[in-house]
């Protein structure tokens, strides 16, 4: 049985860019570390990439959160620069909402092999928690977990609302 880290959106539009805020940048160390550990421990590391168009405000996404981000190719839509060289070799999944279909077809694919999703990365009560569940639904007998101090919110109360919510989805929050 194999584990699987999965970081999602560190990308610097999150961090300090259309969509940063405040203390998204405290989550990087933690999660190079954790990266390294999976990988140390023989275990699979996979990311996640926020993927919008120049169509974005076009979009459904785009009219309720009307911020361009995380535009294919532009400097906003790249990894953070901590955790780009860490990531280089792994698998990524882009996605153009929250959570990935993509990402959720790969975990199902593999569930008989897979004893444990570990999340993380931005933000805790968008993109990881769709991920989260989308985790849970594709590997349902896998533990899944949330370490709440590798993920962050614009909004803390939101954060912590966010970490209730996955307790009460059976995910295991840290």
């Amino acid at each position: 049985m194999r584990k699987i880290l999965v970081v999602v959106d560190m990308q610097k539009d999150f961090i300090d860019g259309a969509l940063g805020f405040e203390g998204a940048e405290k989550v990087i160390p933690g999660i190079a570390a954790k990266i390294k550990a999976f990988e140390e421990a023989g275990d699979e590391v996979v990311y996640t990439l926020d993927t919008h168009f120049e169509n974005y405000m076009e979009t459904q996404e785009g009219k309720n959160l009307p911020v361009p981000h995380c535009i294919k190719g532009s400097d906003g839509w790249g990894l953070c620069d901590e955790l780009k060289d860490l990531l280089s070799d792994k698998k990524a999944f882009e996605k153009p909402t929250f959570g990935s279909i993509d990402l959720a077809g790969y975990l199902k694919e593999n569930a008989a092999d897979i004893s444990a999703i570990e999340v993380c990365g931005l933000v805790s009560n968008i993109c990881v928690v769709s991920n989260a569940v989308i985790a849970k639904a594709a590997c349902p007998e896998a533990e899944i977990i949330v370490d709440s101090s590798l993920t962050a919110s614009f909004a803390p109360d939101l954060h912590r609302a966010t970490m209730d919510v996955l307790k009460g989805l059976q995910v295991t929050v840290l």
